[in-house]
Formats: structure tokens, C-alpha cells, sequence
């Protein structure tokens, strides 16, 4: 193994704190690893890292190598990218992370298609509705609901993201139609919650006119992180949700289910799907992913098909 491909390994135990996670990001024992980093070690004759039982800690040395591998790394990353990015047929290995339902519901009909066409690519998705570090974790693309404040990263939008009220027809007939958003908000709802995310709040227009939006705190006794589970609740009665059409993977009428308040407007507060990658000058690869992926969802995106006259429901004023 060369010397910088040892420095670039070196890196990663640092960033992911761990032997372990370093050895998955490369498909490698523990063992491996290790043994790649004595070598390192050996070859520039300093001792890079303390290393206990179950720690490790970086020696002086080791922390003025780091900083000096991460420029030289980096740059070479960055002559890679350049002349990838004047490949004709897009090549090689693309990492990807996206949210479940994206990865599922989107980008899997694209990978299936894109490596058919593209036989020389090998694709790597992880699926995580916890956002994963895109730059320590070397993946190439992200796939996200919503940008990132991170100078680091570009984003590029994919499509936007409409939110819709649901609720089912048994549990219309049970509670009957709310007319308002302070009538809706009266009802059990079911309800978002991952780790640090609780979509427990409906930001409604405060009359069908109106283009001043109000938070509404909805009440239920169901929170669940998972959107499927979501759906399947809203299908047994259990409660009404506000969900991002995106999540839809099949029409509203087939899952029995119909649209609440579309005459007021619904604040969206700029949700989208936008790609995020570590480079400036993208790869071939990377940017015929992402157009693929662009022109697989469409405009309007595909995800409103399942929704009757979506275009019309929930009027967008001007200001949101």
C-alpha cells in the first residue's frame, strides 16, 4: 500500500475515533488496519499514535503529520476530482446516504437503471433518516430534506417538497371533517418524532386568504420515527398527519385515505430535495447521478401524482 493511501487511513482512524469504523469505510479487517498503521509508523520512523486497550490518543508527532496528511490528501483528492470530472462515461465507485424513504421510494428505481447503463460503477447507499457526516464518512453524494449550513458542501436542488394533511375515511366518520385549523388541531393526530426531530406543530394560513401563517400545536398519543409506520396508523383511524408528499409511494385513494383543510395555505418553510456533495468540480459520476435522479422525480415531482388536483390544493401565497 502506498504512502499516501497509509496517510489517507490515518486520517480515518482519527476522524471516526475508532479502528473499527475506520476498517468498515474501507472494507477492511481490524487487523489490517492496524498492521497498515504500524507500517506507516515504521516507514516515517515516529510513533503517530498512543494506543490502550480500548483508546488511543495522538503523540506530538502524530498531530503535526495529521495536519500535514490532510493537505496532501486533500489536494491529491482534489486532482482526482478534476480530471474525473472530464471522464465521457461515468466510472468508478460513488458513496451515497440518503433518508429511507428517498433511498427506497427514489433512488433505487435510479441505481437500477444507472448501473445497467454504467456497468464500470459500483454504488454504495446507505440509508439513514439520522443525517450521517458526509466529508469524515467519504461519501460522494447526500441526498437530504433541506439544506446544510456548511461551507463545505454544495447543494444542488433536486425538487421541491408540498406538505399534506391526511387522514383517513373512518376516521372522518368518526370525528367528521374539521372546517379549521383551530377545529383540526382538536383532533388525535399522529405524530413524527426522531431523535432531536418532533413534527408536533401545523404552521396553517390563519384564514384561506390569508397569506400570515399561524402554529398550531397538534395533540396525540401516537409518536412514531419511522413514516410508513405513520401512514399505516393514519390508515387505521388512529389519528390525521401532516406528512411530506414525498412519502407517498402510492395514490391516497388506494390507501383509503383523503386531504384536510386544502383550501387554507400550508407553509413548507423552503422543504426540498437537494443533493449535497464535498466538491466543487464534480465527477462525472456524481453529476450524472444526481441528473438522474433529477430527471427520474420530474417537475412537478412525481410524488404529487398520487395526490387528485395537488396543484390546487393548499394555495401557495406570495411570501411563503
Amino acid at each position: 500500500m502506498s504512502l499516501v493511501n497509509q496517510l489517507s487511513l490515518f486520517i480515518d482512524v482519527v476522524q471516526q475515533g475508532s479502528f473499527t469504523k475506520a476498517a468498515a469505510l474501507h472494507d477492511m479487517d481490524n487487523s489490517a488496519l492496524s498492521k497498515q498503521i504500524k507500517k506507516l509508523e515504521a516507514e516515517l520512523g515516529v510513533q503517530l499514535l498512543n494506543r490502550s486497550t480500548r483508546t488511543f490518543s495522538l503523540t506530538p508527532a502524530g498531530e503535526e503529520i495529521l495536519e500535514q496528511a490532510h493537505q496532501l490528501v486533500g489536494s491529491l483528492d482534489n486532482v482526482k476530482s478534476i480530471a474525473d470530472s472530464y471522464q465521457a462515461v461515468p466510472k468508478g465507485r460513488i458513496r451515497i446516504t440518503a433518508p429511507l424513504h428517498i433511498g427506497q421510494g427514489y433512488l433505487q428505481p435510479v441505481i437500477s437503471r444507472f448501473m445497467a447503463t454504467y456497468p464500470d460503477v459500483e454504488v454504495v447507499l446507505m440509508m439513514d433518516d439520522k443525517r450521517s457526516d458526509i466529508i469524515s464518512e467519504h461519501f460522494d453524494v447526500a441526498f437530504r430534506l433541506g439544506r446544510l449550513d456548511d461551507s463545505s458542501l454544495i447543494a444542488k436542488k433536486v425538487a421541491d417538497i408540498r406538505g399534506v394533511i391526511l387522514a383517513s375515511h373512518s376516521f372522518i366518520e368518526r370525528f367528521g371533517e374539521p372546517s379549521t385549523p383551530e377545529e383540526l388541531v382538536n383532533l388525535p393526530s399522529v405524530i413524527y418524532s426522531n431523535g432531536t426531530l418532533t413534527v408536533d406543530t401545523v404552521r396553517l394560513g390563519e384564514s384561506p386568504d390569508s397569506s400570515q401563517f399561524k402554529s398550531y400545536k397538534m395533540k396525540g398519543n401516537y409518536k412514531v420515527n419511522d413514516v410508513r409506520t405513520l401512514l399505516s396508523a393514519v390508515q387505521d383511524g388512529l389519528g390525521y398527519a401532516v406528512v411530506a408528499s414525498s412519502n407517498l409511494e402510492r395514490s391516497i385513494e388506494s390507501m383509503g385515505l383523503t386531504t384536510l383543510l386544502t383550501d387554507y395555505p400550508l407553509c413548507n418553510q423552503g422543504l426540498a430535495v437537494y443533493a449535497l456533495y464535498p466538491h466543487r468540480k464534480q465527477t462525472a459520476l456524481v453529476r450524472e447521478f444526481i441528473s438522474a435522479v433529477q430527471k427520474h422525480i420530474g417537475h412537478p415531482p412525481l410524488w404529487e401524482q398520487h395526490i387528485p388536483n395537488f396543484s390546487s390544493l393548499y394555495p401557495v401565497k406570495k411570501g411563503q
